[in-house]
């Protein structure tokens, strides 16, 4: 489990390439420190299995169903990536719980300036979306933000000083894609009213407002 807070920003050091699958090989410096085979590592947001490193660089096999999910298809040597080592249980919990499994792409639609803050926008499939409310919390390459808007066909978000300079989101352009994880309360809930056919999509909001919510 993780928490969507970046403790560095790594870079591609080497792809392996199959014919539906890769082998990444990732150069980083923090979060070597206590690394063990077996480890798991968020790398823009998707959870990953150390199977062998040196003192600065870290090797994953990246699975087919992972490739298919996520825009690591378009993964390049040198690019930049989000880094976080699994929740330690004696860790601060500083974003939200976060599993390292990507639930579809994103792609952005809108970048602005807001005083100190970057504006970003994102269209995205219609499951993901329904899944993302206003105030809400969205894994974004890994990333532990908080939702400003959302309608039928896009969310945005509003990335802080701080976020800008420790992630590699804002160095991001209009049309390039990024990793989703919604937030995990939110698909238990819809499993547990929708999956028992207790409401539909359609009528989940009276359902819980004649409920007391």
């Amino acid at each position: 489990m993780f928490t969507g807070i970046i403790e560095e920003i790594g870079k591609v050091k080497s792809i392996e390439r199959h014919s539906n699958s890769i082998k990444l090989t990732v150069s980083a410096q923090k979060i070597m420190q206590d690394m063990h085979i077996g480890d798991s590592i968020s790398t823009n947001g998707i959870c990953l299995t150390v199977t062998t490193f040196d003192n600065n660089s870290f090797t994953v096999d990246v699975m087919p169903e992972t490739m298919m999910m996520t825009n690591f298809k378009n993964l390049k040597v040198n690019d930049a990536v989000n880094l976080e080592r699994a929740l330690a249980a004696n860790g601060r919990f500083g974003g939200h719980i976060v599993s390292g499994h990507i639930d579809g792409v994103g792609t952005i639609i809108k970048k602005y300036n807001d005083d100190k803050a970057i504006r970003m926008s994102f269209s995205a499939k219609a499951e993901i979306l329904e899944l993302i409310v206003k105030k809400g919390s969205i894994a974004i390459d890994g990333i532990s933000l908080t939702v400003t808007d959302v309608d039928s066909t896009s969310f945005s978000v509003s990335i802080i000083e701080h976020t800008q300079g420790e992630t590699t989101l804002t160095t991001k352009k209009i049309g390039d894609t990024v990793n989703l994880e919604n937030d995990v309360i939110g698909k238990y809930v819809q499993k547990m009213f929708v999956g028992k056919r207790l409401v539909t999509s359609d009528n989940i909001v009276d359902f819980l407002e004649s409920n007391g919510f």
